[in-house]
Parts: C-alpha cells; sequence; structure tokens
C-alpha cells in the first residue's frame, strides 16, 4: 500500500469514526425524548452496526501484511 493509498484510508476512517459517534449521541437523544420513534431508533443503530462494520474493514486493510 503506498503512501497516499494509506491516507485516503485514514481520511476515510476518521470519517466513519465521526460519523459513528455523532449517530451514537443522536441516538441518545431520540431515546431520551419524551416521544420515541422505536422505528427511528431501529433504523439509527442499524446504522450505526454498519458503520462499526466498515470501521473494522478498513482498520484491517491499514494494517500491514506480514510475511512469515
Amino acid at each position: 500500500m503506498n503512501e497516499g493509498e494509506a491516507n485516503r484510508l485514514h481520511d476515510a476512517l476518521y470519517n466513519l469514526e465521526t460519523e459513528h459517534r455523532d449517530l451514537d449521541l443522536a441516538i441518545e437523544t431520540v431515546v431520551s425524548a419524551k416521544q420515541r420513534d422505536q422505528l427511528l431508533i431501529k433504523r439509527m443503530k442499524v446504522r450505526k452496526l454498519r458503520l462499526k462494520d466498515q470501521i473494522e474493514r478498513l482498520k484491517s486493510k491499514l494494517i500491514p501484511d506480514l510475511n512469515a
């Protein structure tokens, strides 16, 4: 992996982690509301899980392969 590709992956990882954090705060806000929209909460949680999966995939791409 060249330096440009690594930088691009780091930027994407940063963006996904930021979105994941923001979504966590949004979920907390909706959950604490008097009238909870359960469908919205479920959709937000599913989106959060998808983001987590993407984050883990990017992290694994950034780990250098070691030849044994």
